[in-house]
């Protein structure tokens, strides 16, 4: 589920980036946020939350794992039972994740109250409560940072149990898709880095860690302001936070290195949450989107989004999706599942909370689901990551492929990788492949697979058993190529004996093996050396 927010190109493109709890009300009746222009106080907040051990581990620690993970699915019942003591850690996982009124005396005991009455973290709840404005939901980083992703109270989980008729500019927490795109961006050191749609702040927490200057865009000001305080009290660089649609905040000739988003994905009819519907028909945003980020982009740049795509009758989708890619780049496109259009109505109805409400109502808005459907002759949904690489090759790459598969997270190395190996691809023809030597890459096992007892199996198959997880299946030359691969022999030379060994003429196997080279190396079985 997308956690981030852009909306068609008629938004406002910019605003003031917001500096204190009545500029970031968002629409009507929206309550008010904390303060994002003193960050002296959410310094004091951080120091005050480490010190009693409100992070990932130590909550791990203090719930146990089932609590832990039914808390990850938004269940808060096993959460409420393991905090039912008066340690400092229970008081602030009752007063930050389940929202619950804390006794002001025992608040002051752990947390600067007066800082956090002050600027809007805490409120009065009753006559000696105190209650928390926004959900901090601890998070760690790759590195094992102690980061803290703020939201909307009851959001922190995506949508998990619905949301209901809440306010259409309600800002998410971190949800799958959240820790999918962080988990496959590439993580190398950029000068730039753009998160269009930054929602809670995530991909913009995880981009200070390796890009000089990360810009961070929404058209949902209330998640602008939010994103704010995700980086204050994670104690993260500020980001440069722009309001506006798509590429609008963007400046004229401004590109980036790297560009992330997890856009309001969501094919539905009309743009009724702000945070997944993207207020454009059918699968446009998403189009949109990957079509004009190569523009945007550095040579060598990235642009890496999650998206969804229609399977429309009469098309081929890969074909659709390879109409998308702008010029100038390399693109691998993956699917990672798909569903019926009734599979994905009832997915959609059930994170805003419709089917707990009126029936008449869930009836209407499925049979308006299933209507704008027909109406484009959609006949499935998909659902996958998109990468964008800007490349100054006179015949750039676009890969697209289905793959439900288990993969390794994360796979950011595992895309950079990918794209090395299409330019080292590109620039050896055949007789520069064999002249080259190869290993085996890391953790590629062989499987052979055949009747028990036969002498020879009907199929070997080499797996991966890290990133993509891929299996290939080879025949007994390609297997016995790929386990002599260990760098001390060009692949002409591993050739040759394989043809003295097996009787075949050397010529014919050079002839016809570079193809073979060539997808073990795509698809990572085998590495060049050096």
């Amino acid at each position: 589920m997308s956690d981030s927010s852009l909306s068609a190109p008629s938004a406002p493109s910019a605003s003031p980036r917001p500096s204190g709890p009545a500029a970031s009300s968002g629409s009507s009746g929206s309550p008010v946020l904390p303060a994002a222009d003193r960050p002296d106080v959410a310094a004091r907040l951080r120091d005050a939350l480490l010190g009693a051990s409100f992070t990932a581990d130590g909550l791990l620690e203090l719930l146990g794992a089932p609590a832990y993970a039914a808390l990850a699915r938004g269940e808060t019942v096993p959460a409420m039972r393991a905090t039912r003591g008066d340690t400092p850690l229970e008081l602030l996982s009752r007063l930050f994740l389940l929202q619950q009124p804390v006794p002001r005396a025992r608040v002051a005991e752990v947390l600067p109250v007066e800082e956090c009455l002050e600027t809007g973290w805490l409120v009065r709840a009753g006559e000696d409560g105190l209650a928390a404005t926004v959900d901090v939901r601890p998070y760690g980083g790759p590195d094992g940072e102690d980061w803290f992703v703020v939201s909307d109270l009851g959001c922190a989980v995506g949508g998990a149990g619905g949301i209901g008729d809440r306010r259409e500019d309600v800002v998410l927490g971190v949800g799958g898709a959240s820790t999918t795109l962080a988990g496959i961006t590439v993580r190398t050191p950029v000068g730039s880095a753009l998160d269009l749609g930054t929602g809670s702040g995530i991909q913009a927490l995880h981009a200070g860690r390796h890009a000089t200057r990360v810009t961070a865009t929404d058209v949902n000001p209330r998640a602008l302001h939010i994103t704010a305080l995700t980086l204050a009290l994670s104690g993260a660089p500020a980001a440069d936070l722009r309001r506006g649609s798509l590429f609008e905040p963007v400046r004229e000739g401004e590109t980036f290195d790297l560009i992330v988003s997890n856009p309001p994905f969501v094919i539905s009819p009309g743009a009724r949450l702000t945070y997944r519907d993207g207020g454009m028909g059918g699968d446009d945003l998403c189009r949109v989107l990957v079509e004009q980020a190569g523009e945007r982009l550095n040579e060598g740049g990235y642009a890496q989004f999650l998206a969804n795509w229609q399977h429309v009758e009469g098309e081929d989708w890969q074909d659709r999706l390879r109409s998308w890619v702008p010029r100038g780049c390399d693109a691998w496109i993956v699917q990672r599942e798909v569903q019926d259009v009734t599979q994905y109505a009832e997915l959609w109805l059930r994170d805003a909370g419709d089917h707990r409400a009126d029936p008449a109502r869930y009836r209407a808005r499925y049979d308006a689901w299933l209507e704008e459907f027909e109406a484009r002759r959609v006949k499935a949904v998909g659902f996958g990551w998109i990468t964008l690489r800007r490349t100054s090759s006179a015949v750039p790459s676009i890969t697209v492929e289905e793959w439900p598969h288990p993969v390794e997270q994360p796979l950011g190395e595992t895309v950079r990788e990918y794209f090395a190996r299409l330019d080292y691809l590109r620039s050896h023809d055949d007789a520069a492949l064999l002249d080259d030597r190869f290993r085996l890459a890391r953790e590629v096992v062989q499987e052979q697979i055949g009747p028990p007892g036969a002498e020879d199996p009907e199929h070997v198959v080499l797996r991966q058993n890290r990133g993509m997880r891929r299996a290939l299946t080879v025949d007994t030359v390609g297997a016995g190529f790929a386990g002599v691969c260990d760098g001390s022999l060009s692949a002409g030379r591993i050739l040759d004996a394989i043809a003295q060994l097996t009787g075949e003429d050397s010529v014919v196997l050079r002839d016809r093996m570079p193809a073979r080279i060539r997808l073990l190396v795509e698809q990572g079985f085998i590495e060049p050396v050096g």
